[in-house]
């Protein structure tokens, strides 16, 4: 009887290559997965900036001569569009008071050459800068005669435009020794209310566009270790603050009163 060969079974060193293939399968995945995620991400950023874009259309944030150049509403899901820029409006100074700026220069000409008056643009508006040694007799509150020609010129420009005026004394810190003053508070204070008195009585001013205040000494422009300097600090500071007339029934003025 013949004997049967036993089948001798090899093991196979190749299974390695079905492990490295489902790793490079899974890996192949992964990063397909990751590309993906990557795309969707900045998609969702384009459409919530188109999103964001398209209220402020809604909103009425953008001038309307801007809204040309911007995104449509109907093409706001179009995600793959890129996304113009609206350029914002250059803030320029209020052309009524760059005008009004060229007439009080023009109409206070003798006084600026002789460096009595000054105008210049302030932080809240036009400062018309009046100085003592044209205006004003020292330790007196009162605009002198010889100056009030000066005075009608301002006050005719001003009157002609409604904004809200605002009336700042100030003095160098040589302390005031008179009968009527007792410190350059009051004295710095007398004088713009002195001034406020004259737009309201002679010039006809309304009296809710004006406020008054007094500052002393301590608001200079210039040094007071020198004449100059000092000489410079004693003025009266006539603000026409940048804020056109409001609408007929719409209260928006500052309340009157001294600074102290």
């Amino acid at each position: 009887m013949r004997r049967r060969k036993k089948h001798v079974v090899h093991a196979s060193h190749d299974r390695w290559l079905v492990s490295y293939a489902d790793f490079i399968t899974l890996l192949f995945a992964f990063f397909v997965v990751m590309y993906s995620t990557a795309q969707v991400d900045k998609r969702k950023v384009g459409r919530l900036a188109t999103a964001i874009q398209v209220a402020f259309q809604q909103l009425g944030a953008y001038p309307t001569a801007d809204l040309s150049s911007s995104v449509p509403i109907e093409q706001s899901l179009a995600v793959d569009r890129p996304v113009p820029v609206v350029a914002l409006p250059h803030k320029q100074e209020n052309p009524d008071l760059s005008e009004l700026r060229k007439e009080l220069e023009q109409a206070l000409a003798p006084e600026i050459s002789r460096g009595e008056a000054e105008v210049r643009v302030g932080h809240e508006g036009l400062v018309i800068s009046l100085r003592e040694a044209g205006f004003f007799d020292s330790g007196s509150s009162g605009v002198k005669v010889g100056s009030q020609a000066a005075f009608k010129r301002m006050a005719t420009l001003l009157g002609e435009r409604q904004y809200n005026i605002r009336i700042e004394g100030h003095t160098d810190n040589v302390r005031i020794h008179n009968p009527q003053y007792t410190s350059n508070w009051e004295l710095s204070t007398a004088r713009s209310t002195e001034m406020i008195r004259l737009l309201i009585v002679k010039y006809g001013f309304a009296p809710e566009r004006l406020s008054a205040g007094g500052y002393g000494e301590y608001h200079p422009i210039a040094s007071n270790d020198t004449e100059a300097g000092r000489a410079l600090n004693r003025r009266v500071d006539v603000v026409v603050v940048g804020k056109p007339e409001p609408e007929p029934g719409v209260s928006d003025s500052p309340v009157s009163g001294a600074k102290q």
